[in-house]
């Protein structure tokens, strides 16, 4: 694929590091922080990298500016510092971090590209986003654009730029055209994939760097399974 990966140590696969940032190709089945689960986070395990490549004493910071959905693989960014991490807030909230997904599906979106708009309403009990074509009551604009990348032999993969960062956007909004992610069972895919993954990946990141005002354009490569092997 003719993607750099800086270290693949203790199975975690760095795609960037400086003083103040560090960005890790998180696999489906991580979590970025903690939850009620109990599960050891993907930002611990950040932190013992940290610390042992860089021989730290005492406990090693680590911001978390985003997140991925746990059956998510792809790009997370962490802050190194405590200066970045607000810079890195504002990035994101102020939408000025270019994000671009792949997604596999089963069936072909009505158009080859398109710009999709609903209106997403968040079931906080079922941990859910429904999108509607109109505005409905507690609701949030949702955009993103979307294009056909590569017919495969079952499968469709698409590339999608995220407009807004809403809950669960991508997931919804491509159930909203039915054209639901492989293995996601919660949107509508008929059957889970057997590690509970989903074939949305956070493929890209460009930002201006928070602290050396210098463009990162970063890219993770997808799983390995035999899926998105067909995909590259």
């Amino acid at each position: 694929m003719g993607v750099k990966v800086i270290s693949n140590a203790d199975n975690l696969q760095v795609l960037y590091e400086d003083n103040h940032i560090i960005a890790i190709n998180k696999r489906p089945g991580d979590i970025v922080q903690g939850d009620k689960t109990g599960d050891i986070p993907l930002s611990e395990v950040v932190k013992k990298y940290i610390k042992v490549k860089y021989n730290k004493p005492g406990n090693v910071y680590l911001g978390v500016p985003h997140r991925l959905d746990r059956p998510t693989s792809g790009i997370v960014i962490f802050a190194k510092t405590s200066k970045v991490l607000p810079r890195l807030n504002k990035l994101f909230a102020e939408k000025e971090a270019k994000k671009t997904y792949w997604a596999i599906v089963k069936n072909a979106p009505p158009k080859k590209n398109d710009i999709l708009t609903h209106w997403l309403k968040r079931n906080t009990k079922q941990n859910k986003s429904y999108a509607h074509k109109k505005e409905v009551t507690d609701s949030k604009k949702a955009i993103l654009e979307y294009r056909i990348l590569k017919k495969l032999d079952n499968f469709y993969l698409l590339e999608v730029d995220l407009k807004t960062g809403r809950h669960h956007q991508i997931r919804s909004q491509l159930t909203a055209i039915n054209s639901p992610i492989k293995g996601d069972l919660k949107y509508g895919f008929n059957r889970s994939n057997k590690d509970g993954s989903i074939h949305l990946h956070a493929r890209k990141l460009s930002f201006t760097h928070p602290v050396k005002k210098e463009p990162i354009n970063i890219v993770a490569p997808p799983p390995n399974d035999p899926v998105w092997n067909a995909s590259c």
